[in-house]
């Protein structure tokens, strides 16, 4: 009976270093609270560590059950259940028959009679109609159970435009245009949203009457088509070229075309808008001193499954050379995957992952083998080609990683149950004894992590920072499991290594790529130099240093000379700075008849200017404590002698003004109001 209160006990009080854990489940937090759980404390198995609820152990249940070249429609407005108001359009949005639309909270349920059991993909063609303008999510049950932990997490893209065509403001320089949401018809196979699949998922679906549920987590959308079916198998180059040559399309000969990255048709997301580039005078169009929209993508493009996509019109059906002008320039040591589409396919299956490596400088990357250049076919006309990230070969090396933090934080957590988190380094905790499979576990990953280590220098050709700490920690668990009466000793360490190993992981998702143009020519035809010259580097870098003596870098966007304008300054980033300014420049503006220049400027500049007597009208971004501290120096303006204050005030909590006050009066408003929250982790809860 006391072994069993103990046992309960020492539960009860680890779920304080429990609710420590970040969410993310890739480190280990470092606020350990857990009282040692006594030397008499009995552990389950490693077998408990290992995760039964991943794709791939789904997937390894029906390695043997075959995969039908069949295709089951779903009619999608004959549903059998639903608890949100769904609703059957007819011919919407030009698409001709039967459609369901499906709120952002609830479910819809379907039966399917399946002819033959087996794995099928899930297709959809769906609209993204108006909601938050997130991405849109679903959760996939089958037969009322849920296949795989990330099949709740199954992501379709909306579809941003250009807004209107790229301005100038009054200083000559190009303002961003604003991103609008431009919904159209569009149809995706069911894939893996953290990008470790390359291939869409596979359900299993028994013979006879199924059931099949989506559960919506985020924003609305309506489904034109639902079935299942099997992916088509992309051909080789080698299979795709002869097929085109067997039609008769002849490669093209005719002069190059340049396709602007800026002037991208369509993007998956807001954040894909035009870049500014000064750093070549290469990059189109330039200019020395002023803001030219030149360049798309960078960091902005670089989480798997976003996709940007450009028109290509040409005048003569042919076989075309594809090089793009670009650079990785973020990333050192690994390389930026994408997939290319033309025409809404993949050609063939050499362009489904195409690395481009890290380099400083621009480049033109001709699309192609190692022996000569691709050849794409496109159709007299309109075309598309969409690049859409990809994490390529590392995606394996990265979903074996992030397993071996699952089991990793497992048994970190089984460990302290024993030795708690103020082990005694003199006690022999008898580890080896108590919890022996997770000791073996500890030797099994360190072999794994050194294995991925080694496919990693296979890949990339080098050693840095990534292999490090791989190597790092594999050193560590091997030498642990060897010598497990030291464990005790090294739990900060082990905690730190698997977290900087999540952090890797995080890091080595990110797959950033910046386009200036592409080319589409001739095979072999001479194109522009990526990189300028010595020389026209150097003039450049003369003439942008000359033009900063005269050109106002601070201010943003126009710039009104009149005395009625206020200035305002502002000190965060120049992108968040050049939003703001769009806005007051498109809304404000027109509204008031109020003049605003908007400059920006750095934190400590603010006070000597007022000293001074050149200070602002309003400065935004500031220290919560600067409006008091001007205050008590009558340096800032009350609020509370404006008639129209009360209704301003509506938009804010009592509490977010609190900072502001002094003396009955206010001196500043929020520019957010923070809110703090909890979260817990449910399987790690559900584990004790």
């Amino acid at each position: 009976m006391k072994r069993m209160t103990a046992r309960k006990l020492s539960k009860l009080l680890a779920v304080a270093f429990i609710l420590t854990f970040a969410i993310s489940g890739t480190g280990i937090s470092n606020g350990d609270t857990v009282d040692s759980a006594g030397g008499g404390m009995e552990i389950s198995d490693a077998s408990a560590i290992r995760r039964t609820d991943t794709y791939e152990y789904y997937i390894s249940r029906y390695k043997d059950a075959a995969r039908p070249q069949i295709e089951v429609e779903v009619e999608v407005d004959k549903y059998i259940d639903t608890d949100m108001d769904v609703e059957i359009l007819e011919n919407f949005e030009g698409s001709a028959g039967k459609s369901l639309k499906t709120d952002e909270m609830g479910y819809v349920t379907w039966e399917v009679d399946v002819p033959r059991e087996g794995l099928y993909n899930l297709y959809i063609e769906y609209f993204p109609i108006e909601g938050r303008s997130a991405s849109i999510e679903r959760e996939v049950w089958i037969n009322d159970e849920s296949p795989f932990n990330d099949a709740k997490h199954i992501v379709f893209s909306r579809v941003w435009v250009n807004a209107e065509e790229v301005r100038r403001d009054n200083r000559d320089n190009d303002i961003r245009p604003r991103q609008v949401e431009q919904p159209r018809w569009q149809s995706s196979y069911f894939f893996d949203s953290m990008g470790y699949y390359n291939d869409p998922y596979l359900f299993y679906f028994k013979q006879g009457k199924n059931t099949l549920k989506l559960v919506s987590v985020k924003e609305p959308m309506v489904i034109k088509t639902l079935k299942l079916t099997q992916c088509s198998t992309v051909p080789t180059y080698e299979e795709r070229l002869r097929e085109w040559k067997e039609k008769g399309y002849e490669v093209y000969d005719g002069e190059a075309i340049f396709i602007q990255g800026e002037s991208a048709s369509y993007k998956s997301d807001p954040t894909l808008y035009p870049l500014n580039d000064r750093t070549s005078p290469n990059t189109v169009p330039y200019h020395k001193s002023k803001i030219r929209l030149n360049t798309i993508g960078s960091t902005n493009w670089q989480q798997p499954g976003q996709w940007i996509e450009w028109k290509v019109n040409v005048d003569k059906e042919g076989l075309y050379q594809i090089t793009i002008k670009g650079r990785q320039n973020i990333t050192r040591g690994q390389y930026s995957s994408r997939r290319l589409l033309i025409n809404g396919e993949v050609p063939f299956r050499e362009v489904e992952n195409i690395p481009f490596g890290f380099t400083a400088l621009w480049q033109n990357f001709v699309l192609g083998g190692e022996d000569e250049p691709y050849l794409f076919y496109l159709k007299k006309g309109e075309n598309t080609i969409r690049m859409e990230v990809v994490l390529g070969d590392v995606a394996e090396i990265l979903r074996k990683a992030e397993e071996s933090v699952y089991i990793l934080n497992s048994a970190y957590r089984k460990i302290l149950m024993i030795v708690g988190s103020s082990p005694d380094r003199y006690r022999d905790y008898q580890l080896h004894k108590k919890i022996p499979d997770v000791i073996k576990t500890l030797g099994e990953q360190g072999e794994l992590l050194r294995s991925l280590s080694d496919k990693l220098v296979q890949l990339t050709g080098q050693r840095g920072s990534n292999h490090a700490i791989l190597n790092r920690l594999a050193y560590q668990l091997d030498d642990m499991a060897k010598r497990p009466r030291t464990i005790q000793n090294r739990m900060v360490q082990f905690r730190d290594n698997v977290g900087a190993l999540g952090t890797w992981i995080n890091d080595t998702r990110n797959q950033p790529f910046e386009i200036d143009y592409f080319v589409i020519s001739a095979p072999g035809e001479e194109i522009p130099k990526a990189e300028a010259s010595f020389f026209r580097r150097m003039i450049h870098e003369i003439s942008a240093f000359i033009a900063s003596f005269t050109e106002d870098y601070s201010s943003v966007g126009n710039v009104y000379e009149t005395d009625e304008a206020i200035t305002v300054w502002i000190t965060t980033g120049r992108d968040q700075a050049q939003v703001l300014k769009k806005i007051i420049d498109d809304s404000f503006v027109p509204e008031t008849g109020i003049a605003v220049n908007l400059e920006l400027v750095q934190q400590n500049v603010l006070l000597p200017a007022t000293v001074a007597g050149r200070g602002p009208d309003v400065a935004l971004s500031v220290f919560n404590s600067d409006p008091v501290n001007y205050a008590t120096r009558n340096a800032a303006v009350d609020l509370t002698q404006f008639p129209d204050l009360n209704e301003v005030l509506r938009e804010f909590t009592d509490a977010s003004l609190l900072p502001f006050r002094f003396q009955g009066g206010l001196y500043g408003l929020p520019e957010q109001q923070l809110f703090l929250m909890m979260f817990y982790r449910k399987d790690i809860l559900e584990e004790l």
